[in-house]
């Protein structure tokens, strides 16, 4: 069967609470049902993980590459902007990465503007809300057909 991570960064826990103008009402909880439910209409085992933690999520991203696991849906919240050692963790693994942000981070913030994590993943998808990491399920289903 084919196994993706589902790994969501910094402050996603708090999806629901923080800021719902921006982030929208529903759950990290209510995400990973989604996307778990997804995944198994497709054949997919979804593994799901958030941490506010950096040195966990590259744990969980070497953890991935050590499993084969098929791929990674990966939101870094504010790591995005600014971790090198997260960038760097995703360019020494072989397992193929979509990056994912609920808000449209390209027309906020101007620090929100650049990622140095999307030069190393496979695509970025931006500003749909949760139906962006139904997406990257979906094309990561693609990139392990090629």
């Amino acid at each position: 069967m084919t196994k993706f991570l589902l790994l969501n960064g910094p402050n996603l826990n708090m999806l629901g609470k923080r800021e719902p103008g921006i982030y929208g009402a529903d759950t990290l909880e209510q995400l990973e049902e989604r996307i778990v439910k997804l995944g198994n209409e497709l054949g997919v085992e979804m593994i799901c993980f958030q941490s506010n933690h950096e040195g966990a999520l590259i744990d969980q991203l070497h953890e991935a590459n050590e499993q084969q696991m098929d791929g990674i849906i990966f939101n870094p919240g504010a790591f995005t902007h600014y971790s090198y050692a997260i960038r760097d963790a995703i360019a020494s693994i072989q397992v193929p990465v979509i990056e994912v942000h609920i808000s449209n981070i390209h027309a906020r913030e101007s620090f929100r503007h650049t990622s140095v994590t999307a030069p190393v993943t496979k695509g970025q998808i931006v500003g749909l809300g949760f139906k962006g990491y139904e997406l990257g399920l979906h094309a990561l289903l693609e990139i392990v057909k090629e």
